[in-house]
């Protein structure tokens, strides 16, 4: 048997409003009076219907977010830190895997905008900008530039493909890949791959560009990448990977082929996750936790109607390690 408010109303011998209002947290009332609903609430197992409150008070306190795929370490990291700084400041999360498939983020936009989300973190972009700016909710983006009219938060890439390319010329690697995702998709990413092109350019070293011809993170596509790439190179002494998945995929493939890091190769990654700790991995490290609780902090402030930075790009660090 489902409980209502008017069962509570009964036993505590008071009104469906007083209820309502104790629910809601409106109006003067005593502390004896919250707790008598509140045990009599815990004793009938009553649950709220957290909807209907929310449209009585236009707030639901959830928000929304939209990420590729949970299974990445970067965005299971990025999600983990969301997910607690919302908490602290009183929101729920609603989490959504797009896997980069566009007719099923469009989906979760549209139930989260009928489950009266307060605002939208996005971590995926795959539908047209006008899709976006038509949400009408406070709008985030994370690692991704939808639009230049709403707000998006991301590591320094260019900045992160200078330290790294730097680092293997100074290490005086002559053949140098740089390895990455789909750089057709035009990720704010790929500044890393326009960063380590300026830096090997007229350079004395040979360099090599290799990319997935997916639209997604599968890892198996990622071992198969890395063993073509040093089957057709097997002088290659240098790699810059876009990511550490990426770069961890490389040194497993070079104890398979018995390539020594770094004597023989030296692997930079990028992201800075804690797996790559594991392998004692030299990467750029991205301010993940900075970056999940800044996206929290500008979408409370949209929903307060206040005005939050378009663009905000934040440092990134060296952090070398064994693989160089």
């Amino acid at each position: 048997m489902v409980v209502t408010i008017k069962d509570i109303a009964e036993k505590v011998g008071v009104s469906v409003t007083t209820i309502s209002r104790v629910l809601n947290n409106r109006g003067y009332l005593s502390d004896g009076l919250k707790q008598r609903v509140n045990e009599a609430m815990e004793e009938m197992n009553y649950q709220p219907n957290e909807l209907a409150r929310s449209l009585l008070r236009k707030k639901s306190n959830v928000i929304g977010l939209i990420i590729p795929d949970i299974s990445h370490p970067f965005f299971g990291e990025v999600t983990k830190h969301i997910e607690s700084y919302a908490y602290e400041q009183g929101y729920k999360l609603m989490l959504c895997n797009s896997l980069l498939h566009k007719k099923k983020e469009k989906e979760y936009i549209d139930l989260l905008r009928a489950s009266q989300v307060d605002g939208i973190i996005m971590g995926s972009h795959t539908m047209r900008v006008e899709d976006y700016t038509s949400i009408n909710l406070p709008l985030v983006t994370l690692d991704r530039q939808i639009s230049k009219s709403i707000p998006f938060i991301s590591s320094d890439n260019y900045h992160g493909g200078e330290l790294a390319t730097k680092l293997l010329l100074k290490k005086n690697c002559k053949k140098i890949a740089y390895i990455s995702g789909n750089l057709q998709l035009n990720l704010l990413a790929k500044q890393r791959h326009d960063a380590f092109l300026e830096q090997v350019r007229g350079k004395d070293v040979e360099f090599i560009v290799k990319q997935t011809d997916l639209n997604g993170f599968k890892y198996k596509e990622y071992e198969e990448l890395v063993r073509r790439l040093f089957q057709e190179n097997p002088d290659i002494d240098g790699v810059f990977a876009s990511s550490d998945m990426l770069a961890l995929q490389v040194l497993k493939n070079c104890r398979k082929i018995g390539k020594g890091v770094p004597d023989e190769v030296k692997v930079v990654g990028y992201d800075g996750i804690s797996f790559g700790n594991v392998e004692d991995l030299t990467t750029i490290e991205q301010p993940i936790k900075k970056m999940g609780e800044l996206a929290i902090t500008y979408l409370l402030q949209q929903i307060a109607g206040e005005q939050v930075p378009l663009a905000t790009i934040l440092p990134v660090k060296l952090l070398e390690k064994g693989t160089t």
